[in-house]
Formats: C-alpha cells, sequence, structure tokens
C-alpha cells in the first residue's frame, strides 16, 4: 500500500509540474510573440501573418489550463450566496453538492466539445500555418475533461472528510 500512495504521489507532482510549466510556456511564449509583433509593426510596418491567430488560440489554452490549475487549487470563480443561508453543520454537504454539480456541468461541456471537434475533424479547414483546425481547438473537451475530473476529486474528499469525521453509532 505505501508503494502505491508512493506511485501515486510521484504522477501526481510530475503531473502537477507539468502543467505549471506547460502554463508559464504559453504565457511566455505569448509575451514574447506579441512583443514581436509590436516590434515588427512599429518599427518595419509589417509584421508576421500567422503571429495574431495564434496568440488568440494561445489565449484560449492559457485560460482554460489557467482553469484547471485554479479548480485544482479550489481558486476558482464561484457564487456563493447558498452557503451564507445554509446552517454551518450542512455546509460539508452542501460542498460535496455543488463540486457534485460543476463535475456534471464540466461533463455535459466535455461532451459538447467531443462533438465540436469532431465535426471540426470532418467538416472543419486548415487555421494557422496548415494545422487543421480541430487540432487547436482540443484544448476544450481536454481542458473541460480535466476540471470535470478535478471537482469529482473535490467531491470524494469532501465526502470522505464528512464519513470520516461522523461518529459511529454508540459513540459519542
Amino acid at each position: 500500500m505505501g508503494n502505491l500512495k508512493k506511485f501515486f504521489t510521484i504522477v501526481t507532482a510530475i503531473l502537477n509540474w507539468t502543467e505549471a510549466a506547460f502554463v508559464c510556456f504559453l504565457l511566455v511564449a505569448m509575451v514574447l510573440l506579441a512583443c514581436v509583433q509590436i516590434f515588427l509593426r512599429t518599427f518595419y510596418s509589417s509584421g508576421i501573418f500567422w503571429a495574431d491567430p495564434l496568440l488568440r488560440y494561445m489565449v484560449i489554452w492559457a485560460g482554460l489550463f489557467g482553469a484547471a490549475v485554479a479548480t485544482k487549487q479550489s481558486k476558482h470563480i464561484s457564487i456563493d450566496i447558498i452557503s451564507h443561508l445554509v446552517p454551518e453543520q450542512f455546509l460539508p454537504w452542501l460542498r460535496v453538492l455543488l463540486n457534485l454539480f460543476s463535475a456534471g456541468v464540466c461533463i455535459i461541456l466535455t461532451y459538447a466539445a467531443v462533438k465540436f471537434v469532431r465535426d471540426e475533424a470532418l467538416y472543419g479547414g486548415r487555421a494557422i500555418l496548415d494545422i487543421p483546425s480541430w487540432e487547436l481547438n482540443l484544448v476544450y473537451p481536454l481542458a473541460f475533461g480535466i476540471i470535470a475530473g478535478r471537482f469529482l476529486i473535490h467531491a470524494l474528499k469532501d465526502l470522505g472528510s464528512i464519513v470520516l469525521r461522523k461518529p459511529t453509532i454508540g459513540q459519542t
């Protein structure tokens, strides 16, 4: 059991590092490419013809993977009015319910994104640098799938903490 836990800890650390490095790479590449574009337009009255569309795709990729990171850290945007109305003892159950609901919404979005990418693969054209548009749109099902998984993990962790905290019958 200890080896399995150590294995999953290592895999999780590698995935976390890869995700953070990818988001950082995207941000640095976006800044550098935008600066090159500004420089070329200002001093040479020209630019790289594929840079602006690529920057738009990179913004989408960075935003969606940033949302996945925020969900992992429970720092995502949430509307938190119900928790102020519910008694304190029900808040852990409310968190489980909200995480399950959010996971469900993201699963539906993942399904819709898969259909979108499939349609792009069947009927779409080329985007930039002769890259098929469906390849650049793979971020949608990938990111929504990751976010759905993270909401499910949060729900399971919250449920586990509720079950482990609850005393069994006959105990005080």
